[in-house]
């Protein structure tokens, strides 16, 4: 309807700013040429008025050059006066011995064909733009010589720019007039009917609450009465059915599982948004279409071809890739079957079970790696254990060699089974952090002085680089659990002869710590897995260092529980850097 009311202004306008257009031009022209007349009138007049004053006496130059300055003053004119053939014998505008012979000039050869000498063309002499006349002077009935005027055209520009000023103002301020005249008038005659519009619109789009403004009782009044009864029935007929429905598609949108009605000929009529986390894309354009079509997993399609051929429920674990990753889903579909007996579609239910699947798996490694990593020292303790009271204990050099080496197995043993109540301990919902102001350049120089013995033992070189003075919010203890899992890894990875560099630098808002060292590295295939429990780069020379695998996972742990995050940068043969930013205040 806004566009019935633009299109019916919109063509008046046009039409009248057309008739405004082609009437200013006309008008314009009509004053612009009548002007130029008048003018063309007046430089005619004085020209052969000048002529008559010159034929009262015999021309000469000092007659010819005092009367062309006076005309000149008087008329406001430039003034030539000359011979029959072209010499410049009176001038106003400059000395006439330096003017050049003026026969070929425009106007005075008009006057040798008989035509009216006049012309309009730019002066050199004057710069400027003039209006010549040119008449003969006549002696006797033979011509004397020309006396020409030349009047400025920058008072005929001058007018003519303000008449057409004058009509563009005039007619523009009309053009306004009539265009909120138009509107008024079309807004009168359009708004009923474009009300009434909009409200049948909206009533087809199911919107029974909207109502018409009932206007005068003429035809269009009728119109929005009958609108506003129709309205009010189909209210009342579709508000049971209108509860209902939302009731059943919010049950269907928000179910935490994927809905699909298939009908008999294989088109999806009813998917709900939950398919969208399932299948990974947008699955709200799969519908009218055929399952097979846009159905990409081959498993899943066979779960319904077999519904479509048995008519029977059918219930089965599929897998199938979402994004990249493989997800786990129970799949429930039953057949519709009409009160006739015949089938008119399946309905299937995903349900994803893949975080159980997860944690089944988490469940099973755990307990796998648990076993195994106390498995190794257990053996040990009870193998040399055995070997003693089998007679080795006789030997005194065997039996100090053999509890050290239980000793050590059993610190081990010690410290795999704190590390896993720690990070058991850092993993409840119940752990928290004792929040403080920490000053990390002295915790690593704590940690620095702690682990310094060891990187001598390896000829490794400990270095610590901090410009400033670094605090933030945070659990002191914890944050020097990190700083020593981390130095002692890169301790423990770093040939011998290497360097590990800490470094802190600081930010308005966040503090970063970087332990960087020329170890080993770390493919970058394996660099994902790091943070998971148990997990070796090296198992063989992490065990020989006594190593438990949980060191980075706590490390992980307790970085995300200070809200701080943790990035790792490896090279394999050229070394690792670690680093981890933490919020200066507490969010």
């Amino acid at each position: 309807m806004h566009k019935l009311r633009y299109k019916l202004v919109f063509s008046v306008l046009l039409v009248i700013l057309c008739v405004l257009a082609a009437l200013a031009f006309v008008i314009g022209q009509i004053y612009e040429n009548y002007y130029m007349n008048h003018v063309k009138e007046r430089i005619e007049k004085e020209t052969h008025l000048a002529a008559y004053m010159l034929e009262e006496e015999p021309l000469s130059r000092e007659r010819a050059q005092t009367l062309a300055e006076k005309i000149s003053n008087k008329l406001e004119a430039r003034v030539t006066i000359m011979f029959p053939d072209g010499e410049v014998i009176g001038e106003s505008a400059t000395d006439p011995e330096m003017m050049d012979n003026h026969l070929g000039r425009p106007e005075i050869q008009d006057l040798l064909v008989g035509d009216e000498g006049t012309e309009i063309r730019f002066s050199h002499t004057v710069q400027d733009e003039l209006l010549y006349y040119a008449v003969e002077i006549r002696e006797h009935n033979d011509v004397a010589g020309y006396v020409r005027l030349g009047l400025s055209t920058s008072d005929i520009h001058g007018m003519s720019r303000t008449i057409w000023t004058i009509i563009f103002v005039c007619f523009t301020i009309a053009f306004f007039v009539m265009v909120y005249i138009t509107y008024r008038i079309a807004d009168q005659m359009i708004r009923p009917v474009e009300n009434a519009t909009n409200v049948a619109i909206e009533l087809a789009e199911g919107n029974f609450k909207a109502r018409t403004y009932e206007s005068k009782h003429d035809e269009i009044g009728l119109l929005t009465k009958s609108i506003n009864v129709l309205a009010y029935n189909l209210e009342q007929l579709t508000r049971r059915h209108q509860v209902q429905k939302e009731h059943m598609e919010t049950l269907i949108e928000n179910m935490g599982s994927g809905l699909l009605l298939i009908g008999m000929r294989g088109d999806i009529s009813l998917i709900n948004r939950t398919c969208d986390e399932i299948f990974g894309e947008r699955t709200d354009v799969w519908l009218n279409e055929l399952y097979y079509d846009v159905i990409k997993h081959k498993e899943l399609i066979r779960v319904i071809q077999n519904i479509f051929i048995t008519e029977q429920k059918q219930s089965k674990q599929v897998s199938f890739p979402v994004l990249y990753e493989m997800r786990h889903f129970d799949v429930h579909g039953a057949p519709i079957i009409s009160n006739h007996g015949r089938l008119k579609g399946i309905a299937l239910v995903l349900h994803d079970i893949t975080e159980l699947k997860k944690l089944e798996q988490i469940r099973k490694d755990f307990v796998a790696n648990v076993s195994h990593e106390l498995k190794t020292p257990v053996t040990s303790i009870k193998g040399f254990t055995e070997t003693l009271l089998d007679g080795a204990m006789e030997s005194e050099e065997l039996r100090i060699k053999f509890l050290n080496i239980i000793n050590k197995e059993s610190d081990r043993l010690q410290r795999l089974i704190h590390d896993l109540l720690e990070l058991s301990r850092i993993e409840k919902d119940v752990f928290q952090l004792h929040w403080q102001d920490v000053d990390l350049n002295s915790i690593i120089d704590d940690v620095a002085q702690l682990l310094r013995e060891k990187a001598k033992e390896k000829e490794i070189d400990l270095q610590f680089v901090s410009e400033q003075h670094c605090e933030f919010e945070g659990d002191p203890e914890r944050i020097k659990q990190i700083i020593i899992n981390l130095i002692h890894n890169a301790i423990t990875y770093t040939p011998n002869g290497g360097s590990i560099n800490v470094k802190v630098n600081r930010t308005e808002e966040a503090v970063e710590l970087r332990v960087s060292d020329t170890g080993v590295g770390i493919s970058q295939d394996v660099l994902p897995r790091i943070f998971e429990r148990f997990y070796r780069v090296d198992p063989a020379r992490s065990r020989h260092s006594g190593g438990t695998g949980l060191g980075l996972a706590i490390v992980k742990h307790l970085v995300e529980a200070h809200e701080g995050k943790i990035n790792v940068e490896s090279e394999l043969g050229k070394g690792t850097t670690f680093s981890i930013i933490f919020n200066r205040k507490r969010e």
